[in-house]
């Protein structure tokens, strides 16, 4: 499993978000985020645009799977 798709998994079970609700959200079928959160990465460009589905599902969410995926390289 890579690193993105190991985050959007954990971020999804932690904040009960289902795949078929991210699909929605984004606009694409649900078979993506399946390939996703069984082991495929998603492009940067996915991780970009699920990063900002999440974030209109829940803020918290998004903040926690870019932590997952980048870490803390954008902290202080």
């Amino acid at each position: 499993m890579g690193r993105a798709s190991d985050a959007l998994k954990q971020v999804l079970d932690a904040y009960s978000i289902s795949q078929n609700k991210l699909a929605v959200t984004m606009g694409i079928s649900r078979a993506n985020v399946g390939r996703w959160y069984h082991g495929l990465d998603p492009s940067a460009e996915n991780i970009t645009q699920i990063t900002q589905a999440l974030k209109t599902l829940n803020p918290l969410a998004a903040k926690e799977f870019v932590r997952l995926y980048l870490g803390t390289i954008v902290e202080d």
